[in-house]
């Protein structure tokens, strides 16, 4: 089986659900958290072959710790029907990770590419678990992983036009 997680796919990404018919053996999965915005309510939804969707149906209740309620649902499917809302969130986000990512760059960052509402940026000049910490004792959080190969990285998520120009400017006095 392979699985494809496209959690972030409504931000940029193609998705691969076109290949569910010609391939048998493969399983694409959604979560409603990101793009839908119901992150709260733990839904998600995945599209495969029928044989792969009835194995699922079989064995969901043996490892799902999180079963279904009748709010998740409702709200699941007011979130799916919701098309224009859906658009113009993920447009929102869109827009505005490119303008981050623009800020950033202007500021020396070198920014990843992105499919995602969040982006990956570094400093040449700064240290990254640096930086985290000065922007958290101003009130924001950005996350810094120390792991080889990206710990100088931070992983900014896309938040309100407002919100990506607060943690601009605030690496401007940073950075001052």
């Amino acid at each position: 089986m392979v699985v494809v997680d496209e959690a972030y796919v409504d931000f940029g990404g193609e998705s691969a659900i076109r290949l569910v018919n010609r391939y048998d053996n493969l399983l694409v999965v959604h979560t409603l958290s990101k793009s839908r915005s119901l992150a709260g309510m733990r839904v998600g939804f995945a599209v495969g072959h029928p044989a792969l969707i009835e194995a699922l149906e079989r064995v969901k209740n043996s490892f799902n710790s999180y079963p279904l309620d009748r709010l998740a649902i409702v709200a699941a499917v007011a979130a799916i029907e919701d098309e224009a809302y859906f658009e113009q969130c993920c447009n929102a986000v869109i827009a505005t990770r490119e303008k981050l990512a623009a800020e950033l760059r202007s500021l020396g960052f070198e920014v990843l590419p992105s499919a995602a509402n969040f982006i990956f940026a570094r400093h040449p000049q700064r240290d990254a678990a640096e930086m985290a910490k000065a922007l958290r004792e101003k009130s924001i959080i950005v996350r810094h992983f120390k792991l080889p190969r990206i710990d100088q990285f931070l992983r900014i998520t896309v938040g309100t036009d407002a919100e990506c120009q607060a943690l601009t400017q605030t690496l401007h006095g940073i950075f001052a």
